[in-house]
């Protein structure tokens, strides 16, 4: 699977270890980034990261931030993404089985090396139930259809 992988300033220094585990995983990683000498800011990551999984250059995102709130809020402004972000493996399992979560979004000063490994671990490992849930989910892509009107 090709996981793109962001982070804002204050995620910088997580996201390489982020991308070892990925890759470690089996994944193949595409970063995000903005253009050399220019602040990472969390909005325009976000977006970049969203438009990739959107477009189906990327299968997930994985955003990294502060607290990964303000990533989850702009990824989430884009049709067919399903941002969430977690704080352990039950709501990481729980994304994916029920939401099909397609963006992971992380705090990197809220969570410990270990602790985000497990939750991405978790995370690209847990397949999608479908069933009701995928009905759950038409409805929303029916709501965000709506809304671009």
């Amino acid at each position: 699977m090709l996981v793109a992988v962001g982070a804002d300033n204050r995620g910088l220094a997580v996201r390489d270890e982020v991308i070892r585990l990925v890759q470690h995983l089996g994944h193949q990683v595409a970063q995000s980034q903005t253009p050399e000498g220019q602040a990472a800011e969390y909005p325009e990551i976000a977006a970049m990261v969203a438009q990739e999984v959107r477009q189906g250059k990327a299968e997930r995102g994985i955003l990294i931030a502060r607290t990964g709130m303000g990533m989850c809020v702009v990824a989430n402004k884009f049709s067919g993404i399903r941002a969430v972000v977690c704080q352990d493996e039950f709501m990481a399992e729980m994304s994916r089985r029920y939401l099909d979560a397609n963006v992971l979004c992380l705090s990197a000063e809220l969570l410990g090396e270990q602790h985000i490994e497990r939750l991405i671990e978790t995370w690209l490992k847990t397949p999608f139930e479908g069933g009701r849930h995928a009905a759950r989910i038409d409805r929303i892509s029916a709501i965000e259809q709506k809304d671009r009107r």
